[in-house]
């Protein structure tokens, strides 16, 4: 049966879930606001999808492994959907920071059910047409549900409840679709340190990726209802910065399998700080023009994680790429956490221009380190498998962060020596 064909449910499943997903982020970021929460205390709250994510990505491997993935997605959908409830049910920092802990716990398990359906079913020869697919469903579904929030007012209960629905939905297909979900094989370990070695730029871009997609999810309504916009102009703003990478990933990914990837990272990286510099220096700027820039600074930076991804999985084996994945799972998720902090408290010191400050100062960060690495080591040599997309991890959202594998706790990987391959001499 064609891949795809038989994968249907969990897409339809997965798109209705980041609807779901993808308003609860603007919509807590918007209630926030409205509450007259500090924008630090916001920053915090947000963050804790984050911790809850990284322990989430431990946790859901040993459960599937216990009871399997349909319980556990199961489980998992239906406490998110209860977590919804009571954000709507008791406005107030403590509860809404707990809840947003135990989203993050279960969207992780739900991440980890869905990529093992897609491992099960992709092959060597299909793997990155079907992942491509995916990816774009995950980003069209969040982008789509920005405009979910004008049908109610964000003061009621109402968005809060659609929210829940909405996961409580997306349950029935991918419930029936992974029922033919194999139990992840047992990982073995990988140490980040060699991780490291083999790739610091690929290392690095994925921690700083992590950063900059928590604070757009995150922190990206917040500074829109800070700068004045209703709640339509959010949901426009929210809108065109998620739709925007559903434009760009392919291409971008696509450029990048012709040429060195650190090149592409650092392209990507020059032309989100040139856009976030031009926001900052002339702003205000007419909204068509400012909504343009904005789609334009994420188009860019969110392709950073899948090209960094594929960065460090061009030196690997392919029995590596699991226990690999698993590592930058954790890289992502843990610098993900510190994103909306520290973006908070330098809104709530400087005004909402903080806001594309901090994201124009990473990619400028992340840019000058990858050049300086370009210097030390010359491009890694590719064969002819290299692919952008054929890797098990492939989509990063933060405030949502749709990046989890299938793969469980980190595992030591050999270094390239050990498994039989001389290290090259690029790597970045």
């Amino acid at each position: 049966m064609n891949p795809i064909a038989a994968t249907w449910p969990l897409l339809l499943g997965m798109g209705i879930l980041m609807l779901g997903a993808g308003l609860q982020s603007t919509l807590l970021g918007v209630r926030a606001t409205i509450e007259g929460f500090p924008t630090s205390v916001t920053g915090i709250i947000m963050s804790c999808y984050y911790a809850g994510y990284l322990v989430g990505t431990r946790l859901a491997p040993q459960l599937l492994r216990r009871v399997g993935p349909v319980r556990v997605f199961a489980t998992l959908a239906a406490l998110a959907s209860v977590a919804v409830l009571v954000h709507g049910s008791w406005v107030h920092p403590g509860p809404w920071a707990l809840m947003r802990l135990l989203s993050g716990i279960c969207f992780a398990g739900i991440y980890v059910v869905a990529e093992s359906w897609l491992n099960h079913r992709a092959s060597s020869t299909n793997r990155g047409q079907l992942l491509a697919i995916y990816m774009l469903v995950l980003y069209v579904g969040l982008g789509a549900a920005q405009f979910l929030l004008v049908l109610s007012s964000p003061q009621s209960a109402q968005p809060f409840m659609l929210v829940s629905a909405l996961i409580s939905v997306a349950m029935v297909p991918i419930v029936a679709s992974a029922q033919e979900v194999a139990a992840p094989a047992v990982p073995l370990r990988v140490r980040f340190r060699d991780l490291y070695r083999n790739s610091p730029v690929g290392v690095v871009a994925v921690a700083i990726s992590g950063m900059i997609s928590s604070i757009v999810f995150s922190m990206g309504p917040v500074y829109a209802r800070l700068s004045g916009f209703g709640t339509t102009g959010v949901a426009e703003f929210m809108a065109v910065s998620i739709l925007s990478a559903v434009l760009t990933q392919y291409p971008v990914g696509r450029l990048s399998d012709r040429m060195d990837r650190r090149t592409m990272i650092a392209t990507m990286c020059l032309l989100a700080t040139l856009v976030a510099v031009s926001i900052e220096v002339f702003g205000p700027l007419p909204r068509l023009l400012f909504l343009a820039l904005a789609a334009l600074y994420s188009g860019a930076a969110l392709t950073l994680y899948s090209l960094s991804v594929s960065h460090v999985n061009d030196k690997l084996e392919p029995a590596q790429m699991v226990a690999a994945s698993s590592a930058l799972l954790l890289i992502n998720g843990t610098a993900a956490a510190f994103g909306p902090v520290i973006t908070g408290a330098l809104m709530t010191a400087f005004g909402p221009r903080a806001y594309f400050g901090t994201l124009g100062t990473l990619a400028c960060a992340l840019m000058l380190f990858d050049l300086w690495r370009k210097l030390q080591r010359s491009p890694v040599p590719r064969s002819h498998k290299g692919q952008f997309i054929d890797t098990r991890e492939l989509v990063a959202f933060a405030g949502l962060n749709p990046t989890p594998m299938a793969g469980a706790e980190p595992l030591e990987i050999p270094a390239a020596r050990a498994a039989g391959r001389s290290r090259p001499h690029g790597d970045g």
